[in-house]
């Protein structure tokens, strides 16, 4: 067996995968964000550890016995803070934390070159502006820092003892120069940091260190080599197959993620394309970010009465009209791709006294396909072209959803076999490949289709007008929601 562990915002998911690449067994547990202030989004790194605790020990014990490696994956960008105790010093800042909006203009005046080092425009999700927010209204806590590590990381700490990161997690820091996979010291220096304060750096199948003793009894296990993993999305890549060229997906999440994997370095930071290394040597990959995908439809579910968002879907695909003449801009924490807009913020235009719970539901489905159509247009003005995509996620579960994806984006959608399984999955894969140095190609296969789903052009005809009511509607309130 592999562990593969995924440090979810959600929540934590362990799951075990045989040495045939057969999925074994699952198990969650449950995570909370707190939000102290608006546009602010932490979580304590203690209940990551806590909550991975609980995940793997929920897995069947005869089949924990058998595990020979350990993968990790994580929500990306994460600020965990340690002193010198490597101790947290304060929750951390998370991904989808808007607060450090003008310490990213700060950042690219300090360093012109910002994007070009990066390969990416600075935005408050990513982890160096939050240092230097840290730096002007904490500054005894930034003071105290001796180590940043990504969410991912302090599990593995808590593992191994060891401070150790991917190149695909770091390229989304803003402190790597990703086309050279390494370290910039130009950007630590920036944000007053050096290479003491930042992990080993490793590629994704890289063994890092080994399970402590004390954690390798609770969890009946041996003290089994631990990889160094991936960021989400890299490793959700890795589990699906979306390693070459072209190859991509779509991540139905709690953001949204339109993924493709390059075999070179291709940035377009201008319109707020995120451009990382891949989780495996000399690949990159392109993404277009949404902050809020599945779970705009799990706000709506919640502001409308229904038990969850399945039951929203329900009840909108039982009407099934896609000339709902509601609107939802899904910007409930701001926009990354391509807006760069951490003031932006969700809107429901067009509301009459025929608006229900269901024409709500359908406006957030469209809402967000619209934004992975404004994500995929970015993608394709650098050239780039797919030749596949591939939905994953929670999202995933729902033709429906997927019949307005593909409409909104003009393609056609396939759904996989364990498709749903996401990150962890593709750690696994990651352990094995680190163990026992096999051929990328024969661990991270393609699982077979289970089925795709075709634009339909009349819906194609129908979304299209409401996409342009979309795009003036952000445009005509840009700048209102700014404090």
């Amino acid at each position: 067996m592999f562990l593969g562990l995924d440090i979810g915002t959600s929540g934590v998911k362990a799951v075990l995968v045989d040495d045939q690449g057969a999925l074994a067994a699952q198990a969650t547990a449950p995570l909370t964000v707190s939000r102290p202030r608006p546009g602010w989004s932490e979580q304590d790194p203690e209940s990551w550890w806590l909550a991975t605790e609980r995940a793997v020990q929920a897995l069947d014990p005869t089949l924990r016995h058998k595990v020979l490696a350990i993968g990790l994956s994580g929500q990306m960008h994460g600020a965990t803070l340690l002193g010198a105790d490597r101790k947290p010093l304060r929750p951390a800042i998370l991904w989808n934390d808007g607060r450090s909006g003008s310490e990213c203009a700060a950042l690219e005046q300090m360093v012109p070159m910002s994007r070009g080092i990066t390969g990416n425009l600075a935005m408050p999700g990513f982890t160096a502006p939050k240092l230097l927010w840290l730096a002007a209204h904490e500054p005894d806590i930034f003071a105290a820092v001796k180590t940043v590590l990504l969410p991912k990381d302090y599990v593995r700490l808590c593992m191994t003892g060891d401070l150790a990161t991917d190149l695909s997690d770091a390229a989304g820091t803003l402190w790597v120069d990703v086309a050279e996979r390494d370290w910039s010291d130009t950007m630590l220096s920036a944000c007053r940091l050096t290479r003491g304060h930042m992990p080993g750096l490793y590629e994704g199948t890289e063994i890092t260190g080994t399970l402590a003793a004390d954690t390798a009894s609770r969890w009946g296990m041996d003290r089994v080599p631990v990889v160094a993993g991936a960021g989400d999305n890299a490793a959700g890549a890795a589990g699906v197959g979306v390693v070459n060229p072209g190859d991509a997906f779509l991540s139905l999440g709690t953001s949204g993620v339109l993924f493709v994997a390059n075999d070179t370095y291709r940035p377009n930071p201008d319109r707020g394309v995120h451009t990382f290394c891949h989780c495996l040597p000399d690949r990159w990959h392109q993404m277009s970010v949404i902050l809020s995908a599945a779970s705009a439809v799990d706000w709506a579910a919640r502001m409308t009465g229904f038990a969850d968002a399945a039951a929203l879907i329900a009840a909108a695909e039982q009407r099934a009209r896609l000339d709902n003449p509601l609107i939802f801009l899904p910007y409930l924490s701001g926009e990354r791709t391509p807006h760069n807009d951490p003031d932006a913020r969700g809107v429901l235009f067009g509301l009459d006294h025929d608006s229900d719970a269901a024409a709500v539901g359908q406006a957030v489905l469209e809402g967000v396909a619209f934004a992975f159509a404004d994500g995929l247009q970015a993608l394709f003005e650098t050239g780039t072209t797919i030749s596949s995509l591939t939905v994953i996620g929670g999202g995933a579960r729902s033709r429906y959803w997927g019949r307005i994806l593909a409409a909104a984006l003009g393609r056609k959608l396939v759904y996989r076999d364990g498709a749903e399984v996401g990150p962890a999955f593709g750690a696994a894969r990651l352990a094995r490949i680190g163990l026992t140095g096999e051929a990328v190609a024969d661990v991270c296969t393609v699982p077979p289709v289970r089925t795709a789903i075709e634009p339909d052009s009349r819906d194609s005809d129908m979304l299209a007008a409401k996409r342009n009511k979309f795009a003036r509607l952000y445009k005509d309130l840009r700048g209102q929601f700014k404090e």
